[in-house]
């Protein structure tokens, strides 16, 4: 709880009755012990954790036995797509082309499912997250878009299970394989969650991140935050933070990264698991000129469950949504910047900890081989974040203007994924 291990996905606090509970949501967001836990309770909690390890090739096995086919950095497939839903309200909502809100309102007005456990914004304090089990159209648009700020899904466990009904589950990889872990065990908790969705993923930010925006534009009390969004408006969006008074303040999505190696969340360096690998459908923007210069959105879709096929070839034929396939090399092409980060980066950054002496997680595989410049290129990346996430280097950056940090940083990026091109691509399909 106390180590980069844990990925805050709630589940230990979902699972002890109010024994433990989250801090400081607005800092270090931890789960605390604030009553003993007795030997069973302790046990289990240990088990369902994903932190700590997570069996990729076992769980493989008992979901997705019969599965056509695998690569080590997807995992197994049905099917690869690219597509958007038809709903212009869904798909203008979405971060990119709304397939995942359109998958969960169509379950829901065909009483598929009864209700949707995701996240929204919180309503109380909106510049927080909070879960919930929508029931309606509106809500789950409302849950729309990504959030990258911590997120802990599975604090609300005990509502998932006193739901009657069946349940559609949306959760990012750790929350997700926390949820598997659970199945196999036969916990009751999650017995009515029927399908298990989420996007990509590729790092969250603490709550720092949203102090850090409002210094930059001469604001310091987050509590005047009204509205909080993270892909405002047309694609690719933009962060937006709207205060109560009427003051509004913007950035462009890829200007707004800059934020992410001043405030990262530490455990998001040792998730492998960049498309969700155990959810029956997961879905990520489709990185690509092809699509990127169009607008509007549009998601790569990766099939897992016989289960997410029917229902996806059914809205296909029901015109809810428009897909179509994309080989298997091209869709590794389109993430090849995060596959290289996930499937590479983080096995060589917990070599690292080894060395140091510190705790990894276990996810039953390794990947190794690696060529001597992508080790040199980790020792720079490495660097970056342990300087950049310093108290002095966000400090200085917290007092130059936030559209100068934009601009800098969206350059650097550029020239680095130039000099870096030949070191990611190599090998990289196979």
């Amino acid at each position: 709880m106390q180590s980069h291990l844990c990925n805050r996905c709630g589940t230990c606090v979902g699972l002890s009755d109010g024994k433990v509970v989250f801090r400081n949501r607005e800092g270090e967001y931890r789960p605390q012990i604030v009553n003993p836990l007795n030997e069973k309770e302790a046990e289990l909690l240990l088990n369902a954790c994903s932190g700590h390890e997570f069996n990729f090739p076992e769980y493989n096995k008992i979901l997705f036995p019969s599965s056509p086919h695998y690569h080590r950095f997807i995992g197994s497939y049905r099917r690869l797509l690219i597509g958007h839903a038809n709903d212009p309200e869904i798909r203008a909502n979405g971060a990119s082309g709304g397939i995942l809100s359109a998958i969960l309102i169509f379950l829901l007005e065909k009483k598929r499912i009864d209700g949707v456990v995701t996240t929204r914004m919180s309503r109380s304090q909106p510049w927080l997250t909070e879960s919930f089990i929508a029931t309606t159209r509106e809500e789950i648009i409302e849950s729309a878009q990504s959030r990258y700020i911590i997120t802990s899904v599975n604090e609300i466990l005990p509502q998932i299970e006193k739901f009657q009904g069946r349940l559609a589950y949306v959760g990012l990889p750790g929350q997700v394989q926390s949820i598997r872990k659970l199945q196999a065990m036969g916990h009751p908790a999650v017995k009515n969650i029927h399908f298990v969705f989420g996007p990509f993923y590729g790092n969250t930010l603490h709550f720092s991140s949203i102090k850090s925006f409002l210094r930059a534009h001469g604001e310091k009390d987050y509590q005047r935050i009204q509205k909080l969004y993270f892909r405002y408006g047309e694609w690719p969006g933009r962060m937006r933070v709207e205060l109560e008074n009427g003051k509004v303040m913007e950035l462009p999505k890829f200007h707004a990264n800059y934020l992410i190696p001043f405030h990262i969340l530490k455990n998001s360096l040792l998730c492998t698991d960049l498309t969700n690998e155990f959810t029956d459908l997961s879905g990520g923007d489709a990185w690509a000129p092809v699509y990127e210069e169009r607008g509007k959105g549009f998601s790569m879709i990766i099939v897992r469950s016989g289960a997410a096929e029917a229902l996806l070839n059914e809205m296909i034929q029901g015109d809810w949504i428009t897909a179509w396939p994309v080989e298997e090399e091209e869709a590794i092409r389109m993430h090849s910047h995060g596959y290289d980060l996930k499937k590479r980066g983080t096995f060589i950054r917990m070599q690292f900890r080894r060395w140091l002496g510190l705790t990894n997680p276990d996810y039953g595989y390794k990947l190794k081989g690696f060529l001597l410049a992508r080790y040199l290129m980790e020792i720079i990346i490495s660097s970056l974040f342990l300087i950049l996430g310093t108290p002095p280097a966000r400090f200085v950056a917290d007092r130059i203007p936030m559209r100068w940090m934009g601009v800098i940083f969206e350059t650097a990026r550029t020239r680095w994924k130039k000099a870096t091109h030949g070191i990611k691509r190599t090998n990289l399909e196979a």
